[in-house]
């Protein structure tokens, strides 16, 4: 890989932009740290079943779902960056509460409060991503922010171990977590002061609307082929990936603050993935680069149970991860580019939470399997949801295009 050719995707990033990748980098650290140990901290510390902590994921995956899409809708009539801001209040007041009880009722509102900042995280940023950049640095914008979430959520899921450091300092085990959480909130909330510095979306929809007219109506042939392949790779990787640290624990004995670290060392791997994304799809074309690195974690996806210490398991699902997230940025650069720019907003909450759903849904089946001692079973059934979503995607999208690849043609 040549890489000056690699990082000249990187030039001429607007300023706005990098704002944009910056403010949302602290969110990110607090994401990392539950979504990687909210699994192991419910049932190993706050002592919920396995089925009970499953409920909760799921609980929290569908309120994204039941938000993000009218939050789309809301992005694109009264702006991106109000619900952005929105968004990250609600997510940093929330992230102590975890903490603060394993009362299941409150628990659960919790896990409401942050599936909606998650659903407005995710309707904004994209879109508002896309609208500071023109086409031709849209793929290096949206890798260098996949960059920058991934060792985000890297040092998120390392952060772990300051546990058992609060805990030699002579803090016990639920006020050591409940400093941990307590810090990253504050840290998730400081970035608001920086997101405020991004100006509105222009391509806002000035007029009033029904609900009916906010719907992406002229991009949903192609955001429903799209929304059809990340939903069904999305349920694959519910069965495994939110419940790594309890899989660990179950399959070698491996207790969070060693194998959160461990997956914090994936997460950065998965952000110098990124970085290569905007190389490979220029050298190869999106679509053939999306197709080509998931085809290959899929195979890795499969030998992760297999694997007989928990060294060489980390190892091998390091990779998959690797693959796998390589091609994030580009399908997202993708949808991005397809649809209409006063739709993106809608496109973006629909794509992001029709993934989450099928995500939570396969936690809540993954965690039973898991506490029902099937420790092998939800990877091989990921590995055949990632199989069906990679045909898909290659039958629905092959043929594609993008605006900037073909201004490549001409040029050439």
């Amino acid at each position: 890989m040549n890489l000056r050719s690699m990082f000249n995707s990187y030039r001429g990033i607007p300023q706005e932009a990098k704002y944009l990748i910056i403010a949302t980098f602290l969110p990110s650290l607090a994401y990392g740290m539950l979504y990687t140990d909210l699994a192991y901290f419910l049932t190993r510390v706050q002592g919920l079943s396995e089925s009970m902590m499953g409920l909760i994921i799921a609980i929290m995956g569908i309120s994204m779902v039941v938000a993000g899409i009218p939050l789309g809708m809301i992005a694109d009539r009264y702006g991106r960056r109000k619900v952005l801001v929105a968004g990250n209040i609600v997510a940093s007041a929330t992230l102590p509460i975890f903490a603060l009880t394993a009362d299941p009722v409150i628990l659960t509102i919790a896990a409401i409060l942050t599936g909606i900042s998650e659903g407005a995280a995710s309707a904004a940023t994209g879109a508002l991503l896309a609208d500071k950049c023109e086409a031709k640095i849209r793929n290096g914008a949206f890798a260098l922010s996949a960059f920058s979430g991934s060792v985000a959520f890297a040092v998120g899921s390392a952060s772990i171990f300051f546990v058992a450091v609060f805990q030699g300092l002579g803090f016990d085990q639920k006020d050591s977590y409940f400093l941990l959480f307590f810090i990253l909130a504050v840290l998730s909330g400081v970035s608001t002061l920086l997101m405020l510095k991004i100006t509105e979306s222009k391509s806002l929809k000035k007029t009033k609307a029904s609900i009916k007219e906010l719907l992406p109506r002229k991009s949903a042939g192609v955001l429903t082929k799209y929304v059809l392949t990340g939903a069904t790779i999305a349920f694959g990787a519910g069965l495994v990936v939110p419940l790594m640290t309890l899989w660990f624990d179950l399959r070698y004995s491996v207790p969070d603050y060693v194998s959160g670290p461990l997956l914090g060392w994936t997460s950065f791997a998965i952000g110098l993935a990124t970085l290569g994304a905007p190389y490979l799809a220029k050298r190869f074309g999106l679509v053939k680069a999306v197709v080509a690195t998931q085809s290959l974690s899929t195979l890795f996806m499969f030998l992760t149970p297999l694997s007989p210490t928990f060294a060489l398991a980390g190892l091998v699902y390091t990779i998959r991860a690797f693959l796998m997230n390589m091609s994030s940025p580009l399908e997202q650069s993708m949808i991005m580019g397809l649809v209409e720019e006063n739709e993106r907003g809608a496109a973006s909450g629909i794509s992001s939470a029709l993934w989450r759903l099928p995500n939570s849904v396969s936690s809540l089946i993954g965690a039973w399997m898991m506490g029902l001692g099937f420790l092998y079973l939800p990877f091989y059934l990921a590995t055949l949801f990632y199989l069906a979503s990679i045909i898909m995607f290659w039958l629905f999208f092959r043929k594609t295009k993008m605006p900037e690849e073909a201004a490549e043609v001409r040029k050439g």
